[in-house]
């Protein structure tokens, strides 16, 4: 048998390593072809491309670089005619993969998408083209597979990895052992991965932070950096929004949030990360006014909820700062009111509830899900 997985940066690599991993143990027969990183290629796929060509993000960017993209879908795609595989699966990256996928099964080839696009958040109706594109979709959210059905999709939710390698019962002093934190107050900042995520939010979060600092003296800032570049983006505001005792953090951020007393961030994957790590939170977000009018007025995003740990409960858990709500002022007062307050039991609670529906042991879930699809004709 042979399965072809095509993955883009970091996150794709890992998610399709532990399929590819889950797949082995049951048929180690199973030879993988296509496109991925270095865990996947430990794994011992055949990997034909640089799967970091994917790893483009943003409107600009994907302009940027499309020729390149272009002639990679296309060369992908001539590949996997050539080669025949049981089965295709684009493994996130809906944008390139969608568009992949559904050129294979135009060509008589079988395919399945693992990690679905947020229909649950925008744009909807995307869910039925995307029966256009995949036979199957493998969700990491429980409300996903019902958009799905409204549109005679074929769905699976499987549990997202990240609640599986994240104890339900995170090391708190660990952490902060591991950091080497002083013994005082610590507020997390993460202002995402992206150039102009950081550029939009960055400085609005350190002069929240400021105003936090000073009727907190004691309080100290950690900054984690996803890489060099982030790192280079973030002491460059610190040095127009200086901030005392703020540290920058090469990595780590899954043990900042661990070992901070709250943390501030943008709404995204990290909310769902800060929850797992049954951290206190503020969801801060906003874009550009212009998009955000046109989003407003073409009806795309009709969610009253926009952080994950929000969406997933159905309740107002944790604080959303949101478009004009996501001032300097309104940062740090919400701030103030949650590190002001004891540890509430009943937040962490959720948190842990929440945190068990997703722990499925993703992997395994996903195997079972593609082995039963291989089994139909």
């Amino acid at each position: 048998m042979k399965i072809a997985l095509i993955a883009g940066e970091e996150s794709g690599d890992l998610l399709a390593a532990e399929l590819m991993a889950a797949l082995q143990a049951r048929r180690p027969d199973i030879r993988f072809v296509g496109m991925g990183g270095p865990k996947m290629q430990a794994l011992g796929l055949d990997s034909w491309f640089d799967y970091k060509t994917l790893s483009v993000m943003g409107f600009v960017e994907v302009l940027k670089h499309l020729p390149a993209l272009l002639k990679l879908r296309n060369n992908l795609l001539k590949r996997l005619v050539a080669e025949k595989p049981d089965l295709v699966i684009g493994v996130d990256a809906p944008d390139f993969n969608l568009g992949l996928e559904k050129a294979c099964k135009r060509a008589g080839l079988r395919t399945a998408h693992f990690v679905s696009p947020s229909v649950w958040a925008w744009r909807e109706k995307r869910a039925a083209r995307i029966a256009e594109s995949c036979e199957q979709v493998l969700c990491l959210f429980p409300m996903e597979p019902a958009i799905y059905a409204k549109y005679g999709v074929d769905a699976r939710f499987v549990g997202h990895p990240l609640a599986d390698r994240i104890p339900l019962q995170p090391d708190h002093v660990a952490a902060r052992t591991e950091l080497a934190l002083p013994a005082c107050r610590h507020l997390a900042i993460l202002p995402g991965s992206r150039a102009s995520e950081i550029d939009r939010l960055l400085p609005v979060f350190l002069q929240g932070a400021a105003r936090l600092k000073a009727s907190m003296p004691e309080l100290h800032f950690l900054i984690p950096a996803a890489n060099g570049l982030c790192r280079d983006r973030i002491a460059q505001h610190l040095q127009s929004h200086p901030l005392p005792d703020a540290r920058i953090l090469d990595g780590h951020a899954q043990a900042a949030m661990i070992a901070a007393d709250a943390v501030l961030l943008a709404s995204g994957t990290a909310a769902l990360e800060a929850m797992l790590c049954k951290r206190p939170m503020v969801v801060a977000y906003r874009i550009s006014a212009v998009t955000y009018a046109m989003v407003k007025m073409l009806g795309l995003i009709k969610i009253e909820r926009f952080s994950l740990p929000n969406v997933l409960s159905g309740e107002d858990l944790v604080p959303e700062l949101i478009q004009h709500a996501c001032t300097p002022e309104a940062i740090a007062e919400t701030l103030r009111s949650l590190l002001a307050g004891s540890d509430n039991p009943a937040l962490i609670a959720r948190f842990e509830d929440l945190h068990r529906e997703l722990r499925r042991n993703a992997g395994n879930a996903a195997a079972t899900a593609v082995l039963e699809l291989l089994k139909t004709s």
